[in-house]
């Protein structure tokens, strides 16, 4: 059975070269989190051992990429540009972190509170062109568009009182989401072949009716027969549609392939990249460098779903989460 939490990092890892408990755990998780009917597959573990070792890698090499965590203070919004720009005001940082249940949750669940909490902090980064004024030498010109740049939806992720135990669930949660792609491809084909057998058989009896009422020799010949060929080629693309996605025999065969590829892959489904921004203290984007506008390399997760999200290690004090924080 599929254990959510269950960790496969177990931490010190190094590139390549991974006990092969590590592997092994990271093959049946792989099954587990997809279909599990796959173990009937001849060979499985052997073909899907190198793209897993190579989503293993991936994922381990995403996390490690993670700048140190930035210190957060309830008590201060501190001079980290990144902040500033992530939260509008002081209160509002207080509001979202004296507020997420994960966080209080892991603070219940603590037997001590730690010296500090280590999570990664998620948010939405949302543009929008709104109207504003800008000075054009002495002159004040009005409703002038202008792009603006707000955070929201901000939330924490694997909170621990420990870096490196973050950064191992942060591990296991990215090679999760890889196992979810992967799950949903599946299920994508599955549902495919489902609706092209449906048309398949709609099509077939409609020409069964076409055939007994003329197309043969069958029937009184009423029915119009031009359509027939138009019938007979929906329904050769059809065929070849269920080919390519499989015969049922070797459906389990297909969907061992679609988890081999989003592994095998993982650079193309899951990655981070930096978005460089210019933004002045209202949140609106700028062309070049002023006294009241920062370049910002926003750091973004992105995946070939079309995701994308601002992710950022975060540290913050358990002592000033306590005081704060209502459980």
């Amino acid at each position: 059975m599929l254990r959510l939490l269950q960790s496969i990092f177990g931490g010190g890892e190094v590139k390549g070269d991974y006990p092969e408990s590590i592997v092994k755990m990271a093959i049946e998780r792989a099954v587990d989190g997809t279909d599990p009917w796959l173990r009937s597959v001849s060979g499985y573990k052997k073909k899907l051992r190198p793209a897993v070792i190579h989503a293993i890698d991936h994922v381990i090499a995403l996390v490690n990429e993670l700048p140190p965590p930035i210190p957060v203070g309830l008590q201060s919004s501190g001079d980290d540009p990144l902040l500033k720009a992530f939260f509008i005001s002081l209160d509002e940082m207080r509001k979202v972190f004296g507020t997420d249940r994960v966080l209080a949750g892991f603070l219940r669940g603590a037997a001590v509170v730690p010296e500090k909490v280590v999570a990664l902090l998620v948010m939405a980064m949302d543009e929008k062109v709104i109207l504003g004024a800008e000075l054009s030498g002495d002159i004040v010109v009005r409703d002038v568009p202008q792009m603006t740049v707000s955070f929201d939806g901000h939330r924490l992720v694997d909170p621990s009182g420990d870096q490196d135990e973050t950064r191992r669930m942060l591990m296991r949660r990215a090679y999760d989401n890889l196992l979810k792609y992967a799950l949903r491809r599946i299920t994508a084909t599955k549902t495919e072949r489902k609706d092209l057998a449906r048309r398949h058989a709609l099509l077939q009896s409609k020409l069964s009716i076409l055939e007994r009422g003329g197309w043969g020799f069958e029937g009184s010949g009423s029915a119009d027969s031009s359509d027939v060929p138009g019938l007979e080629e929906q329904i050769r693309q059809i065929e070849a549609q269920l080919l390519e996605i499989g015969r049922d025999y070797r459906m389990l065969e297909v969907y061992l392939d679609i988890l081999i590829e989003v592994l095998g892959r993982p650079e193309e489904h899951l990655w981070a990249q930096k978005e460089t921004l210019i933004l002045d203290s209202m949140g609106i984007k700028r062309n070049q460098l002023t006294s009241n506008a920062h370049e910002l390399a926003i750091p973004m997760l992105c995946s070939s779903e079309g995701q994308r999200i601002v992710t950022m290690l975060v540290a913050l004090s358990g002592e000033e989460l306590h005081s704060w924080m209502a459980f």
